[in-house]
């Protein structure tokens, strides 16, 4: 059994307690807040893009609280510190619990700017226990089979990928989301899904081509990027907190394949995964009913288990995440492409 201690309680901390009711050999021990702690055992829901109706209660005699997290980490019970805090505050408290000898779980972007962020991978390579950052995209089901069509070549050769992650302004945990230095506004935070996304299938870019709107968050609040990819497929992604009030939340992608189509909206409920393949009737995909955040954490904790380091997503590959991001946020300011190395 993986003992888990949660650091943060707001909608993510909430959102990944409740993704642990269905990972086999985890249980949460232990939860941590400066300001949001459960007295009761009841905890007040915080509205996010993926929207969750269930109840979190704690047995309080079992779960120990804590509002100081390095009190938490002094405690033996816990094997897996589970980081859902605010961006400025990830690089601080992973360091210290993998210094404490826990296995880390940190929520993306691993920080706002790529040298705090090696200063965690640094400190996750002179570690016992394992490090993983929470890029949930990776294990989205849907996104899981198109990274494996894209692999296998089921449909042919890949010609062309358009990726989209449109929202409103975050409604929730404003001081921060909307504080451009600290969270990186909609690139840093909504738009690196699908640029880790980008390099999970094609590698690591060769260059970006942005451009983009600085709005509500003082940083980059829409973004439109070109990816140059090893090889000849066309790559866009499109990421946005400056939707209208109504439009709610829609993450989709096109891939063109030599002898496909293949379309997912998450606005089409049951019929989101549709293939257009040539010669066939239009198909509906249906995937695992699962959402990538319980795949995340299923994986983080089968890992432990198994005494092996996770090899979906990496240290070094959130590190390289948030590196593309930084040269996207150059290239809407300069107008102009910027090599990656």
């Amino acid at each position: 059994m993986t003992n888990i201690g949660i650091v943060g309680l707001g909608f993510m901390g909430q959102t990944h307690i409740k993704a642990y009711r269905q990972v086999p050999n985890a249980q949460i021990v232990a939860i941590c807040d400066a300001v949001r702690l459960p007295a009761d055992g009841n905890l007040t829901g915080v509205a996010g893009n993926i929207a969750s109706t269930d109840a979190i209660h704690f047995d309080m005699s079992l779960v120990k609280s804590y509002r100081d997290y390095h009190e938490m980490l002094a405690n033996p019970d816990v094997h897996l510190v589970d980081i859902c805090l605010p961006t400025p505050l990830h690089a601080e408290v992973a360091i210290a619990a993998l210094k404490a000898g826990k296995h880390v779980l940190c929520e993306k972007p691993l920080a706002r700017n790529a040298a705090i962020c090696r200063e965690i991978v640094a400190a996750a390579k002179q570690a016992k226990g394992y490090f993983m950052p929470a890029h949930c995209l990776r294990f989205w089901p849907e996104w899981a089979w198109l990274k494996a069509a894209i692999a296998d070549n089921r449909f042919g050769k890949t010609l062309a990928l358009k990726l989209t992650r449109l929202s409103e302004p975050p409604a929730w945990s404003q001081a921060t989301y909307l504080k451009g230095d600290d969270s990186g506004g909609a690139l840093l935070d909504l738009h690196i899904h699908d640029t880790d996304f980008v390099q999970f299938c094609f590698g690591r870019p060769l260059s970006v081509c942005s451009t983009g709107q600085v709005r509500i968050s003082g940083a980059v609040d829409h973004v439109i990027t070109i990816y140059q990819v090893a090889g000849s497929a066309s790559v866009v992604a499109e990421g946005s907190w400056l939707l209208g009030s109504g439009f709610g939340f829609q993450m989709a992608y096109r891939a063109v394949f030599e002898n496909a189509t293949v379309d997912y909206d998450s606005t089409r409920g049951s019929a989101a995964l549709k293939v257009f393949e040539k010669g066939k009737a239009v198909q509906v995909v249906q995937c695992d009913t699962t959402d990538g955040y319980v795949g995340e954490l299923r994986h983080m904790v089968a890992s432990i288990e198994a005494g092996q380091p996770p090899t979906v997503v990496t240290g070094e590959e959130g590190l390289s995440a948030v590196e593309i991001c930084e040269a996207e946020e150059r290239s809407v300011k300069t107008g102009a492409p910027v090599k990656l190395g």
